[in-house]
């Protein structure tokens, strides 16, 4: 049982806590060395900045913002790691891909100001939609707990999808939320299922009997076996001699 219980949390906890410690490690890297790494980020609709699909998610302008990913980032991701085991890691990579791909396609940016999208946010935003949508797709009661959760403790996110402060990549978070909801229900048939109970079985069966499934006339007339002969009978009275 504590075999058990400790391969639970590993596998849980695993990915998103090495995830954080690269987004950890890169921005310490950047305050040590020489080189702008913001060059890693996403530049819209530049073949420069098509690597940033990749490395923006671990680029981070400061401490405030590095910090403000790290705990969604690991609370997130502890969730699809734990209740959707079995597709967290495709599901965890298209978020990332997806999201990156639509950010570089349509995201805020000219020749003359070109502009670097970077941070983890993106993530940030799929995961949570994808937990929040999965929970409602797929009618399963525990992840619809699981959905109320998310809006309880991330539902004033929303907000950042819209362009409120200019220097904030509501683009991205934006993009991330929509590839959520499409990946969300991409894999509404995969993964864990709501329970169908016997009851809710016998109830379909139920309905096979009611009045109104009636069969048409010449199905319900129709001799079992053709091939017998048919036998009719008239009673008539006949018309009395005057």
């Amino acid at each position: 049982m504590k075999n058990y219980l400790v391969k639970q949390v590993f596998s849980t906890l695993f990915y998103p806590l090495l995830f954080v410690l690269v987004m950890w490690f890169v921005f310490l890297l950047q305050n040590t060395i020489q080189f702008n790494f913001l060059k890693l980020g996403v530049l819209p609709r530049n073949s420069l900045g098509l690597l940033g699909i990749i490395t923006s998610v671990f680029v981070h302008g400061d401490i405030k913002h590095i910090a403000s990913n790290t705990l969604p980032i690991l609370a997130l991701g502890m969730m699809l790691f734990y209740f959707y085991k079995k597709i967290a890691l495709p599901v965890f990579f298209w978020l990332w891909l997806i999201s990156g791909m639509w950010l570089w396609i349509g995201g805020r940016s000219s020749d003359s100001y070109p502009t670097y999208h970077i941070g983890a946010s993106t993530l940030v935003y799929g995961l949570a939609a994808f937990l929040f949508f999965s929970g409602l797709f797929r009618r399963h009661l525990r992840l619809m707990v699981v959905s109320a959760l998310v809006v309880f403790l991330y539902g004033g996110i929303v907000w950042g999808i819209f362009p409120i402060k200019q220097e904030i990549s509501w683009e991205g978070h934006l993009f991330g939320m929509i590839a959520g909801i499409l990946i969300a229900f991409n894999y509404r048939k995969e993964g864990p299922q709501r329970r169908v109970y016997q009851w809710e079985e016998e109830e379909d069966d139920d309905d096979q009997d009611q009045p109104w499934n009636i069969q048409p006339a010449e199905e319900v007339n129709a001799p079992q076996n053709p091939s017998e002969d048919i036998k009719i009978t008239y009673t008539y009275k006949e018309k009395e001699k005057e």
